[in-house]
């Protein structure tokens, strides 16, 4: 059965901890006083929106307020049944049960009216107190004695006894009367820090300022799913028109052999109704009784009346053609391909198909191939033309083509042991010195892999962030928005992981940028 303070709970505004008063209730169902709620609500005003203070749900305009006269009444009736002022609820040991008390003994344990109050023992040792039911935890647990100090090194209350030497002896114990002012300040101070308006104002302002954000993400993530939902549709679209495609030529194939072979057949049957007839005739011949008939017939027969000759009658079917399988297969790929080409344009913008390594770059330590596609590094010196654009002691080297806008991609094969980088980079970036390194700099981006850990490492203006991730795929994409100011690196591994995000301003053309720490590295740009 419920007790009283529980109903009390049950009864009470989680806004003023007190007693409803005038409730009402929200579309959520939940209940509140009714000046309670509209103060709060008063405070939510310059948001925009309205939310419940229990379960946080939302109302874009302010609810109206139905009073709940159920409550109303309930909770009247409770404070009605509640005891009067001075009225503890707690009776005097000696008297009736209706009878209240006003103190309590710790020493008798005894709760008494004020009949029975003096009549009580003047003695120190009773310590009267308001009245209680629990007596339990004004008493020391060790001597069973009343509380009356607080020792501050322990942070307990302690009884007389305890203060005589033993455990508390040396420490600082005041009186709990000193002891509770003392704490009373610091809590007061606390309460002045919390209390001033500008600190609640704050609050309000960085709530606001998340649930903004949060209605940003809704509002992306509402444009992604239409985005990725249109896609799709034109995707499937673009697959049922290339189906019925194939099937109309699969079935123009079938078409235009079937008229083929019965043509055929019917070429067939002529040569067989005419061979029949032949046949028909021979055998007439043959049993004919008159050899004058038999010898003038002028029809050739086919009959072996020359010497050593022999007519052969075979039929012979021409060669038909097949289905074109290949030409079928290639229209598929082909098809394919060009959903799948326009699909990534829809998703990255431009592709950088023509990608290519600019040697004018290249230090003297990295090799570019003749296709201008790879990096590697080179041991030996190989003594490029000399050029203001040329990095000097650091292999590595950028692309020819940049990008001063837009949103692109490209896709790198790397190494799979040595040291190795790939990013970005401003053609301001400096040419010499260890700040030319790429991600060494405020002008790069970069993400490294580096062999003696086995680990992809991501940096930017001289700053390292090490990354959980364990290579296990040398194909690298590297995904650029410019406007968005959005790098990206993806591991073409199955699945596909992405591995990092930079976000930035960007100031000038990006180009893309490799470097190679060591024999063995290098780098192919494949797309």
């Amino acid at each position: 059965m419920a007790s009283a303070a529980d109903l009390r709970d049950e009864l009470s505004c989680s806004i003023c901890l007190s007693i409803y008063t005038d409730p009402v209730s929200l579309p959520c169902d939940h209940n509140f006083c009714r000046g309670c709620i509209e103060t709060t609500w008063d405070t939510q005003e310059a948001s925009g929106a309205y939310s419940c203070p229990e379960c946080r749900q939302e109302f874009k305009e302010r609810p109206a307020l139905p009073r709940n006269r159920t409550l109303r009444n309930i909770a009247e009736r409770f404070l009605s049944a509640e005891p009067e002022p001075g009225d503890t609820g707690i009776p005097c040991t000696y008297c009736d049960s209706h009878v209240p008390a006003v103190k309590s003994c710790l020493h008798c344990e005894a709760s008494v009216c004020n009949k029975h109050l003096r009549m009580h023992s003047k003695s120190e040792k009773h310590v009267l107190i308001e009245p209680t039911l629990d007596m339990g935890h004004k008493k020391c647990s060790v001597h069973d004695e009343p509380l009356k100090y607080y020792c501050w090194e322990e942070s307990v209350c302690i009884c007389e006894s305890c203060c005589l030497p033993g455990e508390h002896r040396g420490h600082r114990v005041e009186l709990l009367s000193e002891a509770s002012e003392k704490k009373k300040e610091k809590l007061r101070k606390v309460l002045e820090k919390l209390r001033p308006e500008r600190e609640r104002e704050e609050t309000e302002r960085e709530a606001q300022r998340l649930q903004e954000r949060r209605r940003e993400v809704a509002e992306k993530a509402a444009g992604e799913t239409e985005r990725v939902t249109a896609l799709f549709r034109d995707i499937r679209e673009q697959l049922e028109a290339l189906e019925k495609r194939l099937l109309r030529d699969i079935s123009s194939q079938k078409e235009k052999l079937s008229f083929t072979l019965t043509d055929l057949m019917e070429q067939l049957e002529i040569k067989k109704d005419e061979l029949s007839r032949k046949i028909r005739h021979i055998e007439e011949l043959c049993n004919m009784a008159d050899p004058l008939t038999v010898l003038q017939e002028r029809e050739s027969h086919g009959a072996a009346d020359n010497e050593g000759g022999r007519e052969r009658h075979d039929i012979k079917v021409p060669a038909v053609g097949d289905l074109d399988v290949d030409l079928i297969s290639e229209t598929l790929l082909t098809g394919l391909a060009a959903i799948v080409t326009g699909v990534k344009g829809r998703i990255y913008g431009q592709e950088a198909t023509d990608l290519l390594l600019d040697i004018n770059t290249a230090a003297n330590n990295v090799s570019v191939s003749e296709d201008r596609k790879s990096a590697s590094y080179s041991h030996t010196e190989l003594h490029y033309p000399q050029s203001p654009e040329r990095f000097q002691l650091v292999p590595q080297a950028l692309s020819s083509r940049s990008f001063p806008s837009g949103r692109h991609y490209w896709e790198v094969e790397v190494s799979e042991s040595e040291d190795w980088g790939v990013g970005v980079a401003f053609p301001t970036i400096e040419r010499g010195g260890d700040q030319s390194i790429i991600g060494n700099n405020k002008k790069s981006w970069c993400l490294y892999r580096w062999d003696k850990n086995n680990r992809y490492t991501v940096a930017h203006d001289r700053k390292d962030t090490h990354l959980p991730h364990a290579p296990s795929c040398s194909r690298i994409r590297i995904w650029l928005d410019y406007e968005a100011g959005r790098l990206s690196f993806y591991e073409l591994s199955e699945p596909i992981r992405h591995l990092h995000t930079f976000t930035a301003t960007f100031t000038e053309p990006l180009h893309a940028a490799v470097y190679l720490h060591d024999d063995g590295a290098w780098v192919r740009i494949l797309k």
